[in-house]
């Protein structure tokens, strides 16, 4: 009779063990187990943590009797493999109690699996710093919450467990700080879809700092002082370590098998090693990259699992091979799903491979069935045979199906063409006709058939005013969310009657929510002799400002004892993406009479934000705001604004404030002062001032004159004031005498000049706005005006203006 011994249990090695017992019943298998656990959902740990899983017991996959009951095998529990010797096909064991002996092999599994890493940073050996590996790991944590009644708890790294960890831990209702040293958090995910998920987090209370380095652990009575790499300090009740882990392959350094720089086992196709007999699987292995064929580490339980069953098969002699891992993997963080597969943007540009990228945001099943939400998708696909490349995705619902569609399609090497041809299961309460994947495929046809042409948002920084003008085709309601920079605003449903009002000589860059609209102005643009490229996953894929957006999260927050009232009182919005939800809650309100409710309930994420800006602006109240199951519950009033009620955690952005806007015509010394006074002194009652100068009123913002100009260009500069000293009164100016009179005036009886309050109005926040086509009407350059202001359009001004109460023209 033939003896395996399988060196470790869980995942890989149980499995091995399993599917062996099921091929041949005359074999001797033997699983040593240097835990008291042999088979146990480790991936369930965090969620026992936070009170999700209640049933311990249920974490248990496999007990040692069940394993021998069922499937006749030898588990040694507490039993720790510390040598092997390949020549003698021999393993050394030692017992919980100190005691060793030898056990021969026919053949060995290696599954030892990985550690977690501890770096060297000085007081790491703190009692109160946990890692989370295995069942041990997670009743520590459980008994230091449950005796210390701990209140704050710090969570180090950013990955999976870490942030599963992490979310639990808010769950029992700790003061939850997340420490990630990288740019962002989850390293499979691209930064602007990771961002997505850190918002997520914020928006749930975790106090997230990122991009911060951990330099020392210091003990302070009963809290652990955390002192970072920034000078930030950080307290806390306890830790959990969660920044990765190392092969536990320590006892295997003079084996002879062949291990790799970081302690990795190195195996070939059939996931052997070097020595005949001797076969590894699992976290502490070696793989190769499906799509690139490149050395990887992959520490995931589906991968280990599908391993085994090779490992198994190749004992007894069937001739298995492992093709490779994609690392598909996926993530719930609160209300969110994330979830990625194949290649990111940033391992394809280290590796030189040429690529595309699609953005979409599809809804999960058919709008008009309730419960539509929207899902996130960055894809990525080779620009040379169109074969997709990777995928990642976020949202509430269906984000699983789509990424194992996509891990599917990769896995046969499928091209872009392939996906607009998959016919996938549809009605509208699963899915809609036109699959994400689909879509993906759509858009990727388009871009290869030059029916789209995109740019980015990293393009924007590279923004040339003189070459190209930023299109909002959104609806003029939807600009009090924010939009771009720059920007210009004719929406979609005006851009036939309209669109000759834009240059033919510049390139038109086309913007939207997310992307559809944008792709529809482009393509009537294009075919009217424009060269339009259309901004790719619309202004819903701009990565938000973290620190700004915490700092708003943890000052605003408010306590509420507000709750969702019965379902079938709101109106059910869901499905329908910006600018539906608040279109038809503007046709619902204009139909009430003034005080009268309105209860809506939306899936479209950006709704949360949306409506407060909304609700100030229009004038009517925001009763309450509250966020549950992925959808967004709001309570309006026809009229009376009142302050917001909104449950805790959640971010407040309404104010109060009326706004002031002014179009600044003239050129005029006295006009340009009481333009500034007006102002200033708005600024003082708490307004938001925006400030348009168009032709001769650009006079006010110049500082200085160039000398290469054309010939028109330079009979305006000869007629136009050299800057807002040279400017000229409007009455009685006899030849710039009357200009220096008012100064004189102003002087003696200490009133700021022009000049002061110019800049105390730009120190204290007035947008001054320089129309840009004026500007080149008269042959004006940014190199001209003073520093510190903007540059728009009359659609920049437009958008001010319906956010005003005061609007002026001088």
């Amino acid at each position: 009779m033939k003896k395996v011994l399988i060196v470790g249990g869980v995942a890989g090695g149980a499995s091995t063990a399993t599917r062996l017992r099921r091929l041949d019943e005359n074999l001797e298998i033997v699983i040593f187990e240097k835990g008291e656990y042999v088979s146990f959902a480790n991936c369930g740990l965090p969620y026992y943590i936070g009170d999700i899983i209640q049933n311990r017991e249920s974490l248990l996959v496999q007990t040692p009797e069940s394993l021998k009951a069922r499937f006749n095998l030898d588990v040694r529990v507490n039993s720790e493999v510390v040598g092997v010797n390949g020549k003698d096909k021999k393993v050394k064991v030692k017992t919980k109690n100190g005691e060793e002996y030898e056990e021969i092999f026919d053949f060995l599994v290696l599954a030892p699996g990985a550690k977690p890493i501890f770096p060297a940073i000085k007081g790491i050996e703190n009692k109160k710093i946990f890692t989370l590996r295995n069942i041990n790991d997670m009743d520590k944590i459980k008994a230091e919450i449950k005796n210390h009644n701990v209140k704050k708890a710090t969570v180090i790294g950013g990955g999976y467990v870490g942030i599963e960890t992490a979310e639990n831990l808010k769950y029992l209702g700790i003061d939850t700080t997340l420490i990630e040293a990288a740019p962002h958090i989850l390293a499979p995910f691209d930064s602007e879809i990771s961002n997505i998920l850190e918002y997520e987090l914020v928006n749930n209370g975790i106090n997230l700092m990122i991009s911060e380095k951990v330099v020392e652990f210091q003990e302070d009575g009963n809290e652990i002082i955390i002192k970072l790499e920034s000078g930030k300090i950080v307290t806390t009740d306890m830790l959990i370590l969660s920044i990765g882990v190392s092969p536990d392959t320590k006892f295997l350094q003079n084996s002879g098998i062949n291990l790799g720089e970081r302690g990795h086992i190195l195996v070939n196709e059939k996931l052997e090693t070097n020595i005949d007999g001797i076969y590894a699987l699992g976290d502490s292995i070696i793989v190769k990259n499906y799509i690139t064929n490149q050395d990887v580490a992959i520490p995931l339980a589906g991968p280990a699992n599908r391993q085994g069953r090779i490992v198994a098969g190749n004992i007894v002699g069937r001739n298995e091979k492992y093709k490779g891992s994609l690392g598909t993997a996926i993530i719930k963080i609160f209300e969110l799903t994330g979830a990625s597969t194949g290649l990111n943007e940033r391992s394809l540009k280290q590796l030189n491979i040429p690529y595309e990228k699609v953005y979409l945001h599809p809804n999960n099943h058919a709008a008009y069935y309730p419960g539509a939400t929207a899902i996130s998708i960055k894809a990525l696909y080779n620009k040379e045979n169109g074969q997709i490349l990777g995928a990642q995705a976020v949202g509430i619902s269906g984000v699983d199906k789509f990424i194992d569609v996509i891990a599917t399609s990769i896995k046969f090497k499928a091209t872009i063409d392939d996906l607009t041809e998959l016919e996938l299961a549809y009605a509208p309460p699963f899915l809609s006709a036109k699959s994400p994947a689909n879509m993906l495929g759509f858009i990727g046809q388009n871009i290869e058939d030059n029916l789209l042409g995109q740019v980015f948002m990293e393009d924007l920084e590279n923004y040339n005013e003189k070459e190209t003008i930023i299109l909002d085709v959104r609806e003029k309601l939807e600009l009090i969310s924010g939009k771009l920079n720059n920007s210009i605003n004719i929406p979609l449903s005006e851009l036939r009657k309209r669109y000759t009002e834009l240059p033919k000589d510049k390139e038109i860059w086309t913007y939207c929510a997310v992307g559809l609209r944008g792709y529809i102005a482009s393509r009537f643009l294009t075919q009217k002799g424009y060269k339009v490229k259309n901004l790719a996953g619309g202004i819903k894929i701009e990565e938000k400002e973290l620190i700004k957006m915490q700092e708003e999260t943890f000052s605003n927050k408010e306590n509420s004892d507000y709750n969702v009232d019965k379902e079938d009182e709101y109106l059910d919005l869901s499905g329908l993406s910006c600018p539906g939800p608040l279109v038809k809650i503007k046709e619902k309100i204009d139909k009430l009479q003034e005080s009268k409710k309105l209860k809506v309930k939306v899936s479209d994420p950006g709704f949360y934000n949306d409506i407060q800006a909304w609700s100030k602006v229009t004038k009517n109240s925001l009763l309450s705001l509250d966020k549950k199951d992925g959808l967004t519950y709001a309570t309006l009033q026809k009229g009376q604004a009142s302050k917001v009620v909104v449950k805790e955690q959640e971010n407040v952005i309404i104010e109060d404030n009326s706004n002031m806007t002014m179009v600044v015509f003239s050129g005029d010394l006295d006009k340009a002062i009481a333009a500034f006074i007006i102002a200033n002194g708005a600024l003082t009652m708490g307004k938001k001032v925006t400030m348009f100068f168009t032709f001769w009123g650009l006079s006010i913002l110049k500082k200085k004159k160039l000398a290469k100009k054309s010939f028109i260009e330079k009979m305006f500069a000869m007629m136009l004031p050299k800057n807002s000293q040279d400017l000229p009164v409007s009455k009685m100016n006899f030849f710039g005498i009357g200009a220096k009179m008012i100064r004189s005036v102003m002087k003696k009886k200490n009133i700021m000049s022009l000049e002061e309050l110019m800049k105390k109005a730009k120190d204290s926040g007035v947008n001054i706005t320089a129309c840009t086509m004026s500007m080149d009407v008269m042959g004006i350059s940014k190199e001209e005006l003073i520093d510190g202001i903007n540059y728009g359009g009359v659609g920049q001004y437009l958008g001010e203006t319906e956010k005003s109460n005061n609007n002026l023209f001088i």
